[in-house]
């Protein structure tokens, strides 16, 4: 069976930035906060200051991986060009989406260069206040003016809109104003990451998440979702628990594989990183050719 991998991140330069400031590369697949804690970024198998979408091709080529999705955010440092350069050299294995920064003086020329020059069809945002837009601007109403231009204006251009909300606890995680927002843009495909980043003991929290932003018009993936368990090992049961209730609220062909591949690989193998889902009880054959193949393929893919 081959697979589409739809949360995937190409670093160029690593130019994090977030909560704890500058984040950069300081060899071994290692990068340092400028609050001087180092953390482990890159697997060996994927470089050791970038990965580069050949490294990432291999590792897809090695697991029959056929597609990804990549997406970025301020954790990296955004790779707007890298990312564009890639889908252009490797049409047939990615697609991107774009990220900018709402608040940025010049945002209205960052947007031209990104959606009228690159033509990309999907932007991501990550809000998170660890590594994303509310962790340098403080807390953002995800339903505010300033957020509702920047759904009007993908929306008038018929973008994918893809947003990382962070976890449960984090002022970013404003369940109520993300749904009155896609509740406000009807015909825009949204989709949300990690399905909603939950942690051990919050099954209430995901169903109720969960329930709230199950619309007509998102989709979810559940990047990470083994990661965010941690200690917890391979084969992840706590994760499967929570790829039950999300099937169980959503349905199957609301669901998509991803990996977040780098970091994620840092803490165990791809193949685990797949396996844990695609070998659970948790889909059936065919939703699991849904789950792993073909929404996002319908989602992603099909809008080239």
């Amino acid at each position: 069976m081959k697979l589409i991998d739809v949360h995937i991140h190409l670093i160029h330069t690593l130019a994090g930035w977030g909560s704890q400031g500058e984040l950069r590369a300081c060899g071994g697949g290692k990068a340092m906060w400028s609050t001087g804690e180092v953390i482990n970024m890159i697997p060996p198998v994927l470089g050791e200051y970038n990965v580069s979408p050949e490294s990432v091709i291999k590792l897809m080529d090695e697991h029959d991986v056929e597609k990804a999705v990549l997406l970025q955010g301020s954790y990296y440092g955004f790779q707007n060009e890298y990312t564009w350069e890639a889908m252009e050299k490797y049409p047939d294995r990615f697609v991107g989406a774009a990220t900018y920064d709402p608040f940025c003086l010049q945002r209205d020329k960052v947007r031209a260069r990104l959606f009228d020059d690159h033509k990309f069809k999907i932007v991501k945002f990550e809000v998170s206040p660890g590594s994303g837009l509310m962790s340098y601007h403080g807390y953002i109403d995800l339903f505010s003016p300033e957020m509702q231009e920047v759904y009007n204006y993908s929306d008038e251009r018929g973008h994918i809109f893809v947003v990382d909300i962070g976890r449960k606890n984090d002022i970013s995680w404003q369940i109520e104003s993300l749904r009155k927002a896609i509740l406000a843009h009807p015909n825009m495909t949204f989709v949300v990451c990690h399905i909603l980043a939950p942690q051990p003991g919050q099954e209430e929290e995901l169903k109720y998440g969960l329930s709230r932003l199950a619309l007509p018009n998102v989709w979810f993936d559940f990047a990470a979702l083994a990661a965010n368990q941690r200690p917890e090992p391979f084969p992840y049961p706590t994760a499967v628990k929570y790829l039950k209730i999300a099937k169980g609220i959503l349905g199957a062909d609301r669901l998509m594989f991803g990996s977040d591949v780098p970091s994620t690989v840092c803490r165990d193998t791809y193949r685990h990183l797949i396996g844990y889902a695609l070998d659970s009880d948790v889909f059936t054959s065919e939703e699991k050719q849904l789950v792993f193949h073909d929404t996002a393929e319908k989602v992603y893919f099909s809008q080239k």
